[in-house]
């Protein structure tokens, strides 16, 4: 059951780092027992989050009460933030997990001098194979030859997806988080095609700015048809998603084609 929304203290427990040298193996440990003890369920707001089994590939995190699944990415506040590439594991593991449509929602941290700075929260509902992008193999005199990693790539993720948690320092109300995420979450759909057209309508209105028009959206008609050759009528596509994003609150409809970003 959810209890009462308390204070989260934002430092790491540093004697934790005791026996490591390793500042990715530093960051790892501490990063995770801050989210293990700190972290509420973004999902259905219970006030912790459990670590997942060992060796789960794409899964750190598990809700104990709506077993949602989650994957945490930090970095430190001196490196680049997280609007570019986020590296990741295995590119044949991850989009296992993706296409699987049972993939972990991600969250991402900044810190700084071993306290949380940022973190957002991203649905899994906005992850689809456009969104990951396969690194070069290893070479063949590397340990692991021919390994394939992977990057995020956060640009190709809208911006509404990305749910502030943290924001510079302070945290956001349990309370509005839970509602953002299960806002955007309701435009989750039942494949991945499904999935890519929410997306790519969410990207394309992004870009038009606070109001746009119908017309303006049908610009984008050869984009999206290179990206979908087997939809005959790009145009009627458009104009259904634009009524889910309507139904779901994201956006609203004016006279004559006119809309606008909520």
């Amino acid at each position: 059951m959810t209890k009462p929304a308390m204070a989260i203290d934002l430092k790491f427990d540093t004697s934790l780092a005791e026996g490591y040298t390793s500042p990715t193996q530093i960051a790892r440990v501490l990063t995770e027992d801050w989210m293990a003890r700190h972290m509420y369920c973004p999902v259905c707001g219970e006030s912790s989050l459990r670590h997942a089994k060992p060796g789960t590939p794409v899964k750190d995190f598990v809700c104990p009460h709506c077993g949602a699944q989650f994957e945490l990415k930090s970095r430190n506040s001196g490196e680049a933030a997280f609007d570019g590439k986020v590296m990741d594991g295995e590119y044949r593991t991850m989009i296992s997990r993706i296409t699987s449509l049972n993939n972990p929602s991600f969250f991402f941290m900044h810190y700084d001098r071993f306290q949380v700075n940022n973190l957002v929260i991203v649905p899994n509902c906005f992850f689809s194979p456009d969104v990951i992008e396969k690194r070069r193999p290893l070479p063949p005199g590397a340990k692991r030859a021919g390994w394939e990693g992977c990057n995020i790539l956060m640009q190709r993720i809208p911006a509404i997806a990305k749910i502030p948690v943290i924001l510079d320092g302070s945290p956001v109300p349990r309370g509005e988080v839970v509602r953002a995420f299960r806002r955007v979450y309701a435009l989750q759909a039942h494949s991945l095609k499904g999935r890519g057209w929410i997306v790519d309508t969410l990207r394309l209105v992004e870009r038009l700015g606070s109001s746009f028009t119908l017309d303006e959206m049908y610009r984008f008609a050869p984009e999206l048809q290179r990206k979908y050759p087997d939809n005959h009528n790009i145009r009627a596509k458009i104009r259904q998603m634009l009524q889910i994003l309507r139904d779901k609150g994201i956006i609203a409809f004016g006279a004559r084609g006119k809309y606008r970003r909520l």
